[in-house]
């Protein structure tokens, strides 16, 4: 009788056979994706939930240096490109699976349960009090954070550009005469500087004035703030 070749999947097949039953099988796989789920919902709890943590239990050796950053240096970042960092309650996106996965691997390489999650991401991306760039941090004391993941698009190169004029109150004012120089120059003033003293000081301190009043105005008046007071803040009005 001649022999048939033999996979290597027939005999792990056969070797399988001999030490547990289908049946068997498939129940320590379900309880194994039954406890998958069960963490799984554990963590989307966590991460709806309020949390006071300011520290996790890591074990420091095992931590990545790369991931690691200063509650300053995130700030930063949250100035120049006007953005928030909140809890992650407060985070009303879908939280990826990846995301999820990364925790969990997390926990379990710490032998430590993850608390006080925080996200840096636009304000439209959180319901703030009355989808750009997540990232997804967790604190490990001492006002540091360890990045635990990125997802969705990278942040548009002319971003930081166009909210450098609010990211704080020094640079607004530096924008509003910028301008206002700039309509100054480009405003006729010759036949009204033979009837009037400093036509042009003139006509640059009422741009400046008129510059200042209405972006001002309109700013504050949409419930705005500059980068530097809101990238803490949980509040739409500030």
């Amino acid at each position: 009788m001649l022999l048939n070749n033999k996979t290597l999947v027939d005999e792990l097949l056969i070797s399988r056979k001999k030490t547990l039953s289908e049946e068997v099988l498939l129940q320590e796989v379900y309880s194994i994706l039954k406890q998958n789920e069960i963490e799984r919902n554990q963590i989307l709890d966590t991460l709806k939930s309020e949390s006071s943590t300011k520290c996790n239990d890591f074990n420091f050796d095992l931590l990545e240096t790369d991931k690691i950053f200063h509650e300053n240096q995130i700030k930063n970042v949250c100035i120049d490109y006007r953005l928030r960092f909140l809890d992650s309650a407060l985070f009303k996106n879908e939280i990826p699976e990846e995301a999820i996965s990364k925790i969990t691997a997390l926990e379990k390489l710490h032998n430590t349960k993850l608390d006080g999650f925080k996200i840096v991401a636009p304000s439209k991306a959180f319901e703030l009090k009355n989808y750009d760039d997540p990232l997804l941090f967790v604190p490990i004391g001492n006002n540091y954070y360890y990045l635990i993941h990125k997802w969705g698009n990278d942040l548009s190169w002319y971003r930081k550009l166009m909210v450098l004029p609010i990211r704080n109150i020094a640079l607004f004012v530096v924008f509003c005469l910028m301008i206002s120089l700039i309509g100054t120059y480009f405003t006729p003033t010759n036949n009204l500087s033979k009837s009037v003293t400093l036509a042009p000081v003139i006509i640059f301190l009422f741009m400046f004035k008129s510059m200042v009043g209405t972006v001002g105005y309109y700013f504050f008046m949409m419930g705005k703030n500059f980068n530097d007071v809101i990238w803490n803040r949980p509040f739409k009005e500030n």
